[in-house]
C-alpha cells in the first residue's frame, strides 16, 4: 500500500512527484540555516560567550547574512585548475547528500522513496559525496586541497565498514532494509527500540549490549563520514588551510557548506531511524502517535543526535592520522564484526 501523503492527496502523477522532491530540499536548505545557528550560538555558550547578536533579534539572523554575504562574493576560478572537475565537485557532494534523502522515513504518511533495499541505496548515493570531495581537492591544483581529499579518502574507507556493520546488524533484527518496515518493528514503546536490544521477550537482555555497542560505534564512524571533530583531519585548518576546499569562495564554498550539514542530517536520521525508533512514539502506538507527532518525534531525535555532533565539535581536540586509523581498525572494526555476529547468531537461535 502506498504510505506517501502527497499521492493520496495529489494523485500519482508529476505534481505529486515534484512535491515529494521540492519539499526536502525546502527542509534542508531551512534546517542548515538552523543548524549553522545552532553551532554558532552552542559554541558561544560552551565558551561563555554571546556568540552573534548583531543581526536580528539575539543574532538568529545571522546565517541568512551568511547566505547572502557568499552570493555576492565573485566567483574565481584558479587558472591552472582543471575548470570542469573544479567547477563540478560542489555540485557533486551535495548531489550525494540530498540523493539520500530520498529513502528516509520522516513519518509514517511521508517516505519519499519507500523502496525495499533503502539501506542499500543509501550506501550506494553516498559515494557520491566521497567523488566531490575526491575531484575538488585533485582538480584545484593545490598541494594542501590534495593532501585534505587524500585523507578523506583514507578516513571514508576506514570507517565506512564499521557504519555498515553496524547498520546491517539491524537490517538482522528487522529481516528487512526498507527502513520504513525498520521503523514499523520498533513499534511499542522505547525499550522495543533497537538500541535496547529491539522488540521481543526480556530475554533480549542479552543481545543489548551489542545493539548498544553498534549504536556507538555508528555514532563514532557517521563523526569520521562528515569530517566533524574529531575526525576533521581532511580540514585540517592548522596544517592545510581548509583541506579539499581551499580554493573554493562564493557559492561554491557555501555548496561545500550545505553538503557537510545535509551529511550530518543524513547520519543523524538513520541513527535516529535504526537505533532510535525513527517517528515512533517513545510510549507507543497509542499515545502521541500519528503523522504529525510521527514527523516531531522523528525531527526531535534527529535534531538531539545533530545537538551532540556539535556539542563534540566544540568538546573534543582533533586526532592525528595514525590514531585515527588505529580507532578505525585495530578496535571499531573487530568490535563491530563481533557484535554483527552476535546478533546474526541471536536472531538464528529465537
Amino acid at each position: 500500500m502506498e504510505t506517501n501523503i502527497f499521492i493520496q492527496l495529489l494523485g500519482n502523477n508529476w505534481i505529486a512527484y515534484t512535491a515529494i522532491a521540492v519539499l526536502p530540499l525546502g527542509f534542508l536548505l531551512l534546517y542548515a540555516l538552523v543548524a549553522i545557528l545552532a553551532e554558532l550560538k552552542v559554541s558561544a555558550w560552551m565558551q561563555d560567550r554571546l556568540g552573534p547578536m548583531r543581526t536580528g533579534p539575539w543574532g538568529i539572523l545571522q546565517p541568512l547574512a551568511e547566505v547572502v554575504k557568499l552570493l555576492q562574493k565573485e566567483d574565481i576560478t584558479p587558472d591552472l585548475a582543471n575548470k570542469v572537475l573544479y567547477n563540478l565537485a560542489p555540485y557533486m557532494m551535495f548531489t550525494g547528500a540530498y540523493a539520500a534523502v530520498a529513502v528516509i522515513p520522516f513519518s509514517q504518511q511521508f517516505v519519499p522513496s519507500n523502496i525495499n533495499l533503502g539501506l542499500f541505496y543509501i550506501f550506494a548515493v553516498s559515494a557520491i559525496a566521497t567523488i566531490g570531495v575526491v575531484m575538488g581537492g585533485w582538480a584545484s591544483n593545490n598541494k594542501y586541497s590534495l593532501l585534505g581529499a587524500m585523507r578523506s579518502v583514507a578516513q571514508i574507507i576506514s570507517y565506512e565498514i564499521p557504519a555498515a556493520m553496524a547498520i546491517l546488524a539491524t537490517a538482522v533484527l528487522a529481516s528487512s532494509l526498507n527502513l520504513n518496515e525498520i521503523n514499523t518493528v520498533q513499534d511499542g514503546g522505547i525499550f522495543n527500540w533497537f538500541i535496547f536490544g529491539g522488540p521481543g521477550p526480556w530475554f533480549k537482555v542479552f543481545v543489548l549490549p551489542f545493539t548498544f555497542g553498534l549504536c556507538l560505534i555508528y555514532m563514532i564512524a557517521s563523526l569520521a563520514e562528515t569530517n566533524r571533530t574529531p575526525f576533521d583531519i581532511p580540514e585540517g585548518e592548522s596544517e592545510l588551510v581548509a583541506g579539499y576546499h581551499t580554493e573554493y569562495g562564493g557559492m561554491k564554498f557555501a555548496m561545500f557548506f550545505l553538503g557537510e550539514y545535509v551529511n550530518m542530517f543524513i547520519v543523524s536520521a538513520i541513527m535516529a531511524t535504526i537505533f532510535f525508533g525513527g517517528w515512533q512514539s517513545p510510549f507507543g502506538s497509542s499515545i502521541m502517535s500519528g503523522p504529525v507527532w510521527g514527523l516531531f518525534w522523528f525531527l526531535a531525535k534527529v535534531g538531539t543526535v545533530v545537538f551532540f555532533q556539535i556539542w563534540l565539535r566544540w568538546t573534543l581536540p582533533r586526532l592525528r592520522v595514525d590514531q585515527l586509523m588505529d580507532l578505525g581498525w585495530k578496535y571499531l572494526l573487530p568490535m563491530s564484526f563481533i557484535c554483527f555476529f552476535a546478533i546474526a547468531l541471536w536472531k538464528m537461535l529465537i
